[in-house]
């Protein structure tokens, strides 16, 4: 056991955990965060994605030791006191969720590519959003989304 001291959606969170704690069981099991959510245990499907400094990381592999000192950001710290991000707006607007369980991952990918690309083709698009997995198939309502979203970008 370990103390480590993480910046998680902008606040200050300590733990005490085994270094090689994956960061996904940190944030739901230590930290009352939720909306990551457990999928594969592999990071081959995105649902547990978040951010890392801004880029998107698979958490459910991902040591609490490498995120010590780093900015992390989670589903719950997408939206602001002014609202829903872009991402999160588009995607009700499109209807995107059916069962919901990869969304948290699907949106953390498409927020993590339009504050990298705001302007994004297709071929970016499917390059950046190809590891998330989603059982119901919403992949051309996502597509809509992003492209909706980048708009505001």
């Amino acid at each position: 056991m370990a103390n480590f001291n993480l910046n998680i959606n902008g606040e200050k969170q300590q733990v005490d955990v085994d270094p090689t704690t994956p960061m996904l069981w940190v944030l739901r099991d230590h930290l009352d965060l939720p909306g990551t959510k457990y999928g594969c245990g592999i990071a081959q499907c995105g649902a547990c994605t978040i951010h890392m400094d801004g880029a998107a990381m698979r958490s459910c592999i991902l040591p609490v030791s490498a995120a010590e000192g780093k900015k992390i950001t989670t589903i719950e710290g997408l939206a602001t006191k002014k609202g829903l991000n872009p991402v999160q707006k588009a995607w009700l607007e499109h209807d995107v969720p059916q069962c919901g369980y990869c969304q948290a991952g699907q949106i953390m990918s498409a927020t993590a590519l339009l504050n990298d690309n705001p302007n994004p083709s297709d071929e970016d698009i499917d390059a950046a959003m190809q590891g998330n997995i989603c059982r119901c198939g919403t992949y051309t309502r996502i597509k809509k989304a992003i492209k909706t979203a980048a708009k505001e970008y």
